[in-house]
């Protein structure tokens, strides 16, 4: 389409979608969700077949999958958290249903379905697509090059003809530039679910319109899903037998913490339940030492409880960003966890995290060459931007007043909608 450009904030935990035209503000796709309508389309995919028709295959994607997922959790196969397999050379294929998909094929089934549930918004697409990607994206060993091929051909198939890539947080910081009034050097921080990412950009006013200029970037792959595994691993994990103990041939031997590894993405839970694993669980509710832990443990695979647990955990996460104590609680079948849980204590869970992020930030200071003094404003935005650890590392390097926040969800696909406008792309947008 003439004069509209499309940003697409493809994240770990939410997709965002946004257009502009050749003047005025973005404007976000909206998606008529089966509860309310949103912006924010949850990445993650659902694969369904009928007892009826055991070759077809029902896809659904966002909060239609997540839907799909809780009528039926035993028979759906639910995905989600894709995207921290984009750069993974380990990760070559799943088998779904009987079918192999390999990466790009989970991301050209998530993107025609969310075209799908855009509506009117998306059913005529402009040629060129600019897509966000992270500054390092989530892995032991990330392979950059394999993750944008795999982009590539995901994001042609829903039928772009040019797609460009930017840098998350700089899409951020082409959203928040609006507001400016002055030239200023900026640091932006975007926090996902899976990597947590950060640029330097000088902006400058020339003739009317605001000029940019790239200082400095870096990334981690930890976020906001680092931080729901530490709350189960300390919360939930021991109440299903972490840490316990049973008996073989008079021994007394831990349980192996490799059952729990599992609980860092909810739903690779119900995989267990066919898996080696799952056999030796069961066998060890005979052998251990506190069997009601391991009958619990048994009961979450079983009854497929992943979702209903990390809706719990998100709950306790948010509490805790407003308040200094919070009480988590996970209901379901005969499990019952409740405990208060002050923020200092969730924050020495998370600690190891926090560094990692400190040390990005710095990096970026460092490769723009210069200190915290040098930077004029700080914006802040993903969901992670809203907790208090996150933001003190930021008021212990710079002036609380330089430090800005909001539109956590939005910034960054609006950001590289309006990107489009720009009459020199080769400067913020790349192509594979």
């Amino acid at each position: 389409m003439a004069g509209l450009s499309i940003g697409i904030d493809f994240g770990t935990t939410n997709t965002v979608v946004a257009l502009a035209g050749p003047e005025g503000p973005a404007h976000l796709v909206k998606f008529p969700a089966p509860e309310k309508e949103v912006f924010a389309f949850r990445s993650a995919l659902s694969f369904h077949a009928p007892p009826d028709q055991p070759k077809e295959r029902e896809v659904e994607a966002g909060p239609w999958a997540i839907e799909a997922y809780v009528e039926d959790p035993l028979e759906t196969r639910f995905i989600q958290s894709f995207k921290s397999f984009a750069a993974s050379e380990s990760f070559t294929e799943t088998q779904i249903l009987g079918r192999r998909y390999q990466f790009e094929d989970l991301l050209s089934a998530f993107l025609l379905k969310l075209r799908e549930h855009g509506g009117q918004d998306m059913a005529e697409l402009p040629v060129r697509a600019i897509v966000g990607r992270p500054v390092t994206f989530a892995g032991a060993a990330p392979n950059e090059n394999l993750a944008l091929s795999r982009y590539e051909t995901g994001f042609r198939r829903l039928g772009f003809e040019e797609i460009l890539y930017a840098y998350e947080p700089v899409g951020a910081a082409f959203f928040f530039a609006r507001e400016l009034t002055e030239d200023a050097t900026v640091l932006v921080g975007d926090f996902g679910g899976g990597t947590s990412d950060f640029s330097i950009i000088r902006f400058t006013r020339e003739d009317g319109e605001i000029r940019s200029t790239p200082l400095g970037r870096a990334g981690v792959g930890v976020a906001g899903d680092a931080f729901d595994y530490r709350i189960i691993d300390n919360l939930v994990s021991p109440e299903l037998g972490k840490g316990s103990s049973y008996t073989s041939f008079g021994k007394v031997l831990p349980i192996p913490n490799r059952y729990y590894s599992t609980f860092a993405r909810w739903d690779q839970l119900a995989l267990m339940r066919a898996s080696r694993d799952m056999r030796e669980i069961r066998k060890l509710v005979k052998e251990a030492v506190e069997p009601e832990k391991i009958e619990r443990l048994v009961e979450v695979l079983d009854e497929n409880y992943g979702y209903r647990l990390y809706r719990s955990v998100s709950d306790v996460k948010e509490a805790l960003s407003a308040k200094g104590m919070a009480q988590f609680r996970f209901h379901a079948g005969t499990i019952d966890i409740a405990r208060e849980v002050e923020r200092a204590e969730f924050e020495s869970w998370i600690s190891p995290e926090l560094r990692l992020i400190e040390t990005a930030v710095d990096a970026a200071l460092a490769e723009a060459g210069l200190g915290p003094e040098g930077i004029d404003r700080v914006f802040l935005t993903g969901g992670s931007s809203l907790v208090p650890a996150v933001r003190d590392i930021f008021y212990r390097r710079f002036e609380p007043s330089k430090i800005e926040s909001g539109s956590e969800l939005e910034s960054i696909a609006s950001g590289l909608a309006l990107m489009g406008r720009e009459r020199d792309l080769t400067k913020w947008a790349r192509g594979v």
